[in-house]
């Protein structure tokens, strides 16, 4: 197993991408951690997945937008686990309207929780991984921060900023044997996706060379590599797997 013995941080592991990150960890061998905001009920069924298959699991709740909380939940994992040798910042919402319609407060709530929540629990973590002279930090951006979407500038602009946050902070960390990459998924099956309009959906499928949706175990078959010794000399990357969409 690739992952025997690690500690997984996975934010937003109660459904989606951040789900099937967890579960695919947790089949890996890593202790995963599961982190939500509020969908306690979701991440607790989660959890029961993972244990009735072998796993090892714990709950983590916490708001990835409040720095005393992240802190103290971080600490708190640290405290119970010994170390944290994988985060994956998954943790991501979206409030799309064209610019015009586009209310400052949703802004805010769009780049507080995807971009400054992955400044806030990296920055936490990282102290971590420094004393331990390694670790592995896998950022989910998205395909809509490389090439924009009408409708999603908010969306976009948090995920483009994960971008260069990614490259930023590994040139910063690979001195202590930590590696920084992230993902950047194209339209995958999941809650986001379940809201588009069957013309919106048909649209997209037109653009996609491989004719459909990825899922969401595509995303983390993905995460399980670059948390892995096998991707000990990546660092910096953003991979794209959106099925051709975006090249």
């Amino acid at each position: 197993m690739r992952l025997a013995g690690k500690v997984a941080l996975v934010t937003g592991a109660s459904r989606g991408i951040g789900r099937a990150v967890a579960e695919r960890f947790a089949s890996e061998g890593a202790v995963v951690v599961l982190n939500f905001a509020s969908n306690e009920a979701a991440a607790r069924e989660v959890l029961a997945g993972i244990e009735s298959a072998g796993g090892k699991g714990v709950l983590s709740p916490f708001d990835v937008g409040d720095a005393p909380r992240v802190d103290a939940a971080v600490q708190a994992v640290i405290s119970e686990q010994g170390r944290i040798d994988v985060l994956v910042n998954n943790a991501g919402v979206t409030r799309d309207n064209l610019l015009m319609r586009l209310s400052e407060e949703d802004f805010d709530t769009v780049v507080r929780t995807n971009l400054k929540g992955t400044f806030l629990v990296t920055k936490a973590v990282s102290r971590q991984m420094i004393r331990q002279r390694g670790g592995r930090i896998v950022n989910i951006s998205s395909v809509v921060g490389e090439m924009g979407n009408a409708g999603q500038s908010a969306y976009a602009a948090s995920k483009a900023g994960i971008l260069g946050f990614t490259k930023s902070l590994a040139r910063e960390l690979a001195s202590r044997g930590i590696t920084v990459n992230a993902i950047a998924p194209g339209f995958i099956t999941t809650d986001m996706t379940g809201k588009l309009t069957e013309e919106v959906r048909k649209g997209f499928m037109e653009q996609i060379p491989l004719g459909r949706f990825g899922t969401p175990g595509d995303v983390a078959e993905l995460a399980v590599y670059l948390a892995s010794e096998g991707a000990s000399y990546v660092t910096g990357q953003v991979i794209g797997i959106n099925g051709g969409l975006y090249m």
